[in-house]
């Protein structure tokens, strides 16, 4: 989180812009000088800063990431490749649904979307809710239309047409709350502008912000717009992937045995207002992920 810090120098203040991290072991600081006097463009220059102290302690573990992981995957055959994209899509589905409350295992959602094997005395919905989940992410991979609103419409009416068919597809028109979270997300008559703001965000991003921090910003924005009366969470991974995936990045899966510390870092920004401290938290989540790719980290 930047900071706004003042230091004292022959009784004159001077303002500082201030972001700790970790290095090594070790505490860092990054500090840029603001002057005498705050300027009016702050906001502009935190934000900028932000940008600064990512593209010099993150972009670069990304990067190498993405070429790491694109020379390993040049070299699997077909079936291979297909194979550990059927693993990664039961795994992804098993863990955005577990995190919303499903009941099934891992091995039962492995059997169900890998051998037609349906659990035991499990909820239908949880079993058609895993099918719907994998069919869409899925159709995801292949998306080659612009990404608007009508794209998260139809991925939401999908994974839900089977389960939820009165509100699959359709933007709430009531107000919600989230269970176990003191954030209020906004009421209905504000979410056609939020979800159109939302997607001018994205537009005039996607081809300048760095992809990782792209995805993360992208999930962040989407949920606490929160403009489903449920599957905001499932969608919003979706659309992490989807950016992720789209820029030849590997995608993420953010595991259950993780939620609380997930929903911490949603909950913060939200109630903050700080996007950095879940983009943050995703960043971490994201090298840990895949430090295998590093050489060093």
């Amino acid at each position: 989180m930047v900071s706004i810090e003042k230091k004292q120098v022959n009784k004159k203040t001077y303002y500082y812009l201030e972001q700790s991290y970790r290095k090594d072991g070790k505490v860092c600081k990054k500090t840029k000088y603001l002057g005498a006097a705050l300027p009016k463009n702050l906001e502009t220059l935190k934000s900028d800063f932000l940008t600064e102290y990512y593209k010099e302690t993150w972009f670069p573990f990304f990067d190498e990431i993405k070429t790491t992981y694109a020379r390993e995957r040049r070299t699997f055959p077909s079936a291979i490749a297909q194979k550990d994209l059927q693993q990664f899509a039961t795994t992804f589905t098993y863990a955005t649904n577990r995190i919303e409350g499903s009941t099934l295992t891992l091995k039962e959602t492995a059997d169900l979307l890998e051998h037609g094997l349906s659990p035991l005395r499990r909820p239908l919905e949880d079993v058609k809710e895993a099918e719907t989940h994998k069919a869409v992410f899925l159709e995801m991979l292949h998306y080659q239309k612009e990404l608007n609103l009508s794209t998260i419409l139809h991925w939401h009416k999908n994974l839900f047409s089977q389960t939820k068919e009165k509100d699959a597809g359709t933007i709430r028109s009531y107000q919600v709350g989230i269970s176990g979270s003191t954030y209020k997300p906004p009421y209905p008559v504000e979410l056609d502008f939020l979800l159109h703001e939302f997607f001018n965000w994205y537009r005039s991003n996607k081809r300048t912000m760095h992809p990782v921090r792209l995805a993360a910003l992208a999930h962040l924005k989407l949920v606490t717009i929160h403009p489903f009366g449920d599957g905001n969470g499932r969608v919003s991974r979706l659309l992490m992937n989807y950016i992720l995936q789209n820029h030849g990045y590997p995608m993420l899966i953010i595991d259950y045995a993780q939620r609380k510390s997930y929903y911490t870092a949603l909950e913060h920004s939200q109630l903050k207002k700080d996007d950095s401290v879940f983009v943050v938290w995703f960043f971490k989540r994201y090298l840990k992920e895949y430090k295998q790719y590093i050489k060093k980290v």
